[in-house]
């Protein structure tokens, strides 16, 4: 049974006190801070792909040195740090391994538990070799046996540093986004039932990474990151119709592989089979930032006839490039944990953050995210650990270098570093292992969008 979190008493150190072994984390993914890769990610981006036509270069330079970054981690405090491999180092021509490249990553680990955290490995974090994409990527028949195979070069390698391990970072964004709107590479657009067929592929490489890894070893904690987003409906009737397609198609798809082993009618009839996939994870991992209102709108048919849209007035961090990034919606935690509850295992908030280079709408976000994350678990809600997006600016995939998620400012050019009063805040909240008063009071309302 999980160490319960505690109501407001008194006594309590922190106003809101979290478990005592809760998790406090960053994430971060390592074509967004590592620099220098070479995979499809690279490759669209010399396409000029990227809205705000920037490429990664050195991104945070972790390749060459991460002791500047673990170093301002740990001053946070922090107790666990999730980051990823990059399959296209590990892995650069087919079935051709690079030590020297696990090796790094072994570096990495232990200079993370040299510093007090526990590492978190994420397995595919959005990038593919390119000799995987030119064979279609999860669309090749054999693409899980690939995985697996990756997966067990890498476990074997860094398990005794790491005993948690996500194997793939939103599958429902990649599939979206890289068959349905073409924000993602491979750049493909309005092809729903392709997209229905990588999540099904992703799943079924998901089951067979699970099982290995338990093979390798027993003990092992495995999940997989899911993004959840709130569809808001504007009104009744044909509003919330669109809302809930858009939700079943983008929330819904992975969960129920997770689920069921197959996605629910009709989309079952060409998705495919995962039947291996169900119930394969020992806990749930929640990336959750924004809820979009929805109404129904003949003109939108490539979003299924649902405007996706965020009202002026609403709390939101820096715009993107071409659009809103969307509200930022502490209250998503809500309805994502719910969601997830119905698995009946260990839930993780994995990401959750705003873009806000002013630090603007940070500060309140952070607090009132975990006081909803708080107020959960006093329900009964086993969820272990908050990790927030990100610890450094960093490369912004579609948005390249326009949105900054960090507690960290960085100038890519100079890789100067200047820690955000987010940052102390977070400090201060991990410190105490949850919210004074006085927190929860200072950051009752949400600023004005400027």
């Amino acid at each position: 049974m999980p160490a319960m979190a505690t109501s407001p008493s008194p006594q309590d150190g922190a106003f809101l006190q979290f478990p005592k072994d809760f998790l406090w984390g960053v994430s971060t993914a390592a074509h967004q801070v590592e620099g220098g890769n070479d995979n499809q990610w690279s490759d669209w981006e010399k396409a000029g792909r990227i809205r705000s036509h920037d490429q990664c270069g050195m991104a945070c330079d972790w390749w060459n040195s991460t002791e500047v970054d673990f170093d301002l981690a740990q001053n946070l405090g922090i107790n666990s740090l999730r980051l990823s491999v990059e399959w296209s180092r590990i892995e650069p021509q087919e079935n051709c391994f690079q030590e020297s490249a696990l090796q790094r990553y072994r570096q990495m680990l232990e200079d993370l538990r040299k510093r007090g955290m526990q590492p978190a490995v994420c397995l595919h974090h959005f990038t593919n070799p390119r000799w995987f994409e030119q064979k279609g990527a999860f669309l090749s028949p054999d693409a899980a046996a690939l995985f697996e195979r990756f997966t067990r070069h890498v476990v074997s390698t860094l398990g005794d540093l790491c005993q948690f391990w996500v194997t793939f970072n939103e599958p429902n964004v990649y599939a979206t986004l890289g068959y349905v709107t073409g924000e993602f590479p491979p750049g493909k657009r309005g092809k729903i039932g392709t997209a229905l067929r990588v999540m099904a592929a992703q799943a079924r490489a998901h089951a067979r990474a699970y099982r290995a890894i338990h093979e390798l070893q027993p003990q092992a904690q495995v999940g997989w990151a899911q993004h959840y987003v709130v569809f808001h409906p504007v009104q009744r009737g044909l509003d919330r119709f669109v809302a809930g397609v858009q939700s079943q198609i983008f929330n819904e798809g992975f969960l129920q592989l997770m689920e069921h082993g197959r996605f629910n009618f009709p989309f079952n009839l060409v998705g495919g089979d995962a039947s291996e996939a169900k119930g394969a994870c020992d806990f749930v991992g929640l990336n959750v930032y924004n809820r979009f209102h929805v109404d129904f709108d003949l003109k939108s048919a490539g979003q299924l006839f649902g405007r996706v849209y965020v009202p002026p007035d609403a709390p939101q961090g820096d715009s993107g490039v071409e659009k809103p990034y969307g509200e930022a919606f502490p209250g998503a935690i809500r309805a994502a944990v719910k969601r997830v509850a119905q698995f009946r295992k260990p839930i993780y908030i994995l990401e959750n953050g705003v873009p806000d280079a002013k630090d603007r709408l940070r500060p309140w976000l952070i607090v009132n995210a975990l006081k909803e994350t708080h107020s959960l678990i006093v329900e009964g809600h086993d969820i272990r650990g908050y990790f927030h997006w990100t610890l450094t600016d960093n490369f912004e995939w579609a948005e390249g270098w326009w949105l900054r998620f960090g507690f960290i400012a960085l100038d890519p050019v100079s890789q100067q570093r200047t820690m955000r009063a987010s940052g102390h805040l977070y400090r201060e909240i991990v410190r105490n292992n949850g919210l004074t008063k006085e927190l929860v009071e200072k950051y009752a309302q949400a600023p004005a969008y400027e």
